[in-house]
């Protein structure tokens, strides 16, 4: 790019045109411009620059603008005319093979020219050739061609381009579709592969405006024509999805023209905060039940699920409708249900008498759902629309026993039953055989936690279940072992379905679950499991995370609780659906053991079994492996002593050999040592640090070491303290990388260890100084209902640790805060389980005082509780202030 000294006159005047348009626009678009209108009109203004400065440049190379023999051609989002304020516009310099040399100087005068103008410029000088070659090698460079727009320049070699072009994708129309849906489906699973994203690219997600691209797209390859209006003109697209486009078109391009002028730069993502913006300058409207932003993520999801569904249809169409596959199917469709349907090769649906009767007839909407499940056809688009529509129209439908046997029996398999369930949902058909789920649509939780919406992470749960039948762990034997699946299915669609009430989520579903038993005619007693499923929900993964198992009374009072082993398998199986349905990589290795620890110890106990249970034996089989790790016969009575005193916790979350190199490096540590360990582990893309050390090193030693992890910029996920034989500590740190997306370099693991060993071996009083994160964003404070602060103690689990148990919205610096005014409360951290949980970050911390006792004095443990809300006030304070 050139300097601003050297730029010539028509760049500088381009570059005060673009710069003045643009805020006049902006202002434009303040007053209410429609999006479609507003794009229109950005498009119009980076026309005149372009053409002004082409113009320049060839009467500079001495030629006459309109005969130069070449062609400067728009194509891409520029192409088709809804450029948002700060896109790319993509430009071709097409020329003659005669003129290549000619064209070359154009070419470097327009892409210098342009990008010092301050156009974010993609440019390429291609022979008409050329752009054949590549775009059917290139499916790419495919789509943005079939958005080409002549600007300035020789319009025959422009028309021969058009018609070469054209006739080739014709020609080649079944490949090109095929290779644009492959794309877009690929598209789609690199940003979440469903319309109910919590954080929404509405660029590139499903059902966003790449996905009204598409049917561009595929409508040139297929028809010649990419313009929606011809062809629904033509009979390619029906009357209904072509409302369901261009509507869509308006609000996502208002939406994104919002958010680039706000950004001031290219912003697709509508994050939180965007989202909690942008309902309040859309001025949505809110009520004690609703907030405005779940309003306005509503009619998104509307508008996106909308078009998806539509693109997809217009997709399959294309590759089937033709004279001769008609004819086909003609011949090869069959009736089947007294005439009601017909199913062919390609598709299943209702004939005229079937159409007459689907209005209100769930029990036939549920038999054409088998009837493709049955053939594995798609239910073809009339018949879809028609029973949408009438769903939609309708408050309430009469459930027949039939209705209610067929959908009882469709959730008791296996299967796709998430796919059935999302048709279903689709179809508006779900909400009237479980009423709940009508609140729940579209309706975004409100955490940092959750990836979708309430009604999809419903449905994912129960797919993730099912998933868990090929699982060969004791995850999987529970769920095989379940004779009847129905009752947890149910429980797993109902699951969260309390929330977005104002009263507490799992007292609301547990509700909303009994009405629903009743409402499908369920026995008492499945209902009441139902019931009980989902009041308790949540309840297993908190035990795990929160608790010790060890302590014999938690299992017994979570036996009694549940009160039998097959409540227990459903209420297993439940626990880790929830979490694997949050989001890729919520349930881990870690929490699984935990929650298959505490699933194996209460079954023991209610099956009563023996201490030499599943679990146990699982426990003395991995020390019995530790042990024949031992080279050193004689320092067999030291590791004895090492392995039996392993906490069950550290047994079952570690890798023998890891445990015998720690082990190893402990036995050597003098009392002033500290040993360090660092691993990446790629699969949920965090650094596990391991500390070991002798506990008297120094006071104070888990505040110390979140204190430097938190300064290096780094977020601490878990934490778990392991106190071992010969008062030697293990703390070990599972943190996120804010600065690396993928694996750190060696040297950053190494400086990070450095300043742990220091930590404990030059000790200091100084507080950390911690790295701005820029996460902590003060709209979340202020848009955001902010989730409560709790401190919790709890002297009935153990018998000999109070339990501290803190629920706290996450910051950073909030752990070592916490740790921290647990040290100067004059407290001793036994054990520690830090974590977040779906909706909070959740710190539970087995404590005594410093004699080792347990804290009992009302007078102590208020103390301590002040203490924890004013470090935690203060963290909230100085987040506020960032």
């Amino acid at each position: 790019m050139s300097t601003g000294l050297r730029l010539r006159p028509a760049v500088l005047a381009a570059r005060e045109e673009l710069a003045e348009g643009r805020e006049k626009l902006r202002r434009q678009h303040q007053r209410g411009s429609p999006g479609v209108q507003l794009c229109a009109r950005l498009t119009d203004l980076f026309d005149g620059v372009v053409l002004k400065l082409y113009r320049a440049a060839v009467e500079d190379l001495e030629g006459d603008p309109t005969e130069f023999g070449t062609v400067l051609v728009a194509h891409g989002g520029y192409g088709r005319r809804d450029v948002a304020p700060f896109s790319d516009v993509d430009l071709m310099l097409l020329y003659p093979p005669a003129l290549k040399e000619q064209s070359r100087p154009l070419a470097q005068r327009l892409v210098q020219d342009l990008g010092d103008a301050g156009l974010d410029l993609g440019f390429s000088a291609r022979t008409i050739r050329e752009c054949c070659l590549m775009a059917f090698r290139d499916i790419t460079i495919f789509t943005t061609l079939a958005e080409a727009r002549l600007l300035i320049g020789s319009a025959s070699l422009y028309t021969r381009f058009v018609s070469q072009f054209r006739g080739r994708a014709l020609r080649r129309s079944r490949m090109l579709i095929t290779r644009i849906d492959a794309s877009r489906r690929q598209e789609r699973r690199n940003y979440g592969d469903t319309v109910y994203l919590q954080k929404p690219n509405i660029k590139r997600s499903s059902g966003g405006l790449r996905d009204l691209q598409t049917v561009r797209w595929i409508g040139f390859a297929r028809y010649g024509d990419p313009e929606p209006d011809s062809l629904f003109q033509r009979g390619f697209l029906t009357r209904e999805d072509f409302n369901v486009l261009r509507d869509a078109r308006e609000f996502l391009l208002r939406l994104r023209n919002e958010m680039h002028f706000f950004a001031g730069r290219a912003q697709d993502v509508l994050d939180r905060d965007e989202q909690v913006r942008l309902a309040e300058r859309l001025h949505y409207e809110g009520d004690r039940a609703v907030r405005p932003v779940e309003r306005f993520m509503r009619d998104y999801f509307e508008h996106t699920s909308a078009v998806r569904y539509a693109a997809n249809h217009f997709v399959a169409s294309s590759l089937t409708r033709s004279t001769a596959l008609a004819a086909f199917h003609s011949v090869l469709s069959r009736s089947v249900d007294d005439g009601c349907f017909r199913h062919g090769p390609f598709q299943v649906g209702a004939t005229r008498l079937g159409l007459s009767k689907l209005p209100g007839n769930l029990n036939l909407v549920l038999r054409l759902l088998e009837l493709s499940n049955l053939f594995a056809k798609r239910i073809d688009h009339n018949t879809w629309q028609a029973i949408r529509a009438d769903m939609m129209a309708r408050d309430a439908v009469e459930l027949t026993p039939q209705a209610t046997e067929r959908f009882l029996s469709l959730i008791s398999r296996l299967g796709p039953l998430g796919d059935n369930l999302r048709r279903l949902h689709e179809l508006r058909v779900l909400e009237k055989l479980v009423p709940p789920l009508s609140h729940a649509r579209n309706r975004v939780q409100f955490n940092d936690y959750h990836k979708y919406t309430v009604d999809e992470h419903s449905i994912r749960a129960v797919e993730c279940a099912t998933e868990f039948a090929s699982d060969p762990h004791p995850l999987g034997d529970a769920y095989r072992g379940l004779k009847e699946k129905r009752t947890l299915h149910l429980a797993l669609l109902l699951h969260d379905l309390g929330k977005g009430y104002p009263d507490d989520h799992s007292v609301v579903g547990a509700r909303l679950a009994r009405e629903t038993g009743e409402h499908l005619g369920l026995q008492e007693k499945e209902t009441e499991t139902l019931e009980f499923l989902v009041l308790v929900h949540l309840r297993m993964s908190h035990l795990a995370q929160q608790k010790d198992l060890n302590e014999q009374k938690v299992i017994v009072d979570f036996a009694v609780e549940v009160g039998s082993v097959e409540r227990l398998q459903m209420l297993f199986v439940l626990t880790c659906a929830d979490l694997a349905a949050v989001g890729p990589g919520v349930l881990n290795n870690w929490k699984r053991d935990l929650i298959t620890e505490l699933y194996l110890r209460t079954r023991a106990h209610l099956a009563g079994g023996p201490d030499s249970s599943q679990f146990a034996q699982r426990l003395e089989a991995r020390r019995e492996e530790l042990r024949g790790m031992i080279s050193k016969p004689e320092e067999k009575p030291w590791w004895d002593e090492q392995v039996a005193g392993l906490p069950a916790g550290y047994l079952l979350s570690s890798q023998p050999q890891k445990m015998v190199d720690e082990l190893i490096a402990l036995q050597s540590l003098s009392s002033t040592d500290v040993a360090t360990w660092s691993s990446y582990d790629p699969q949920t893309e965090t650094v596990q640090f391991t500390v070991g050390a002798h506990e008297g090193i120094v006071p104070g030693i888990f505040h110390r070491l979140t204190g430097v992890l938190t300064s290096c910029g780094v977020r601490i996920l878990r934490a778990e303290i392991h106190t071992l034989a010969e008062h030697r500590v293990l703390d070990r740190f599972d943190v996120q990388e804010q600065e690396y997306h993928l694996e750190p370099p060696a040297e950053r693991l190494q400086e990070i260890e450095g300043k742990l060993q220091r930590a404990l071996t030059q000790p200091t009083d100084q507080s950390p100084v911690f790295r701005r994160v820029w996460q902590d964003r003060k709209s979340l404070n202020q848009a955001i209902a902010h989730l409560p602060t709790q401190v919790r103690f709890d002297n009935s689990t153990s018998d000999h640790h109070t339990l501290v148990t803190v629920f706290a919205y996450d910051r950073n610096g909030l752990l070592y805060a916490i740790s921290r005014a647990l040290y100067e409360a004059e407290v001793t951290v036994s054990v520690a389980k830090i974590g977040t949980y779906l909706d909070q970050v959740v710190d539970v911390f087995q404590v005594t005082d410093r004699a080792g006792k347990k804290i009992t004095g009302t007078e102590q443990l208020q103390k301590i509780q002040a203490t924890l809300f004013a470090a935690i006030a203060a963290v909230e304070e100085q987040a506020a202030s960032e």
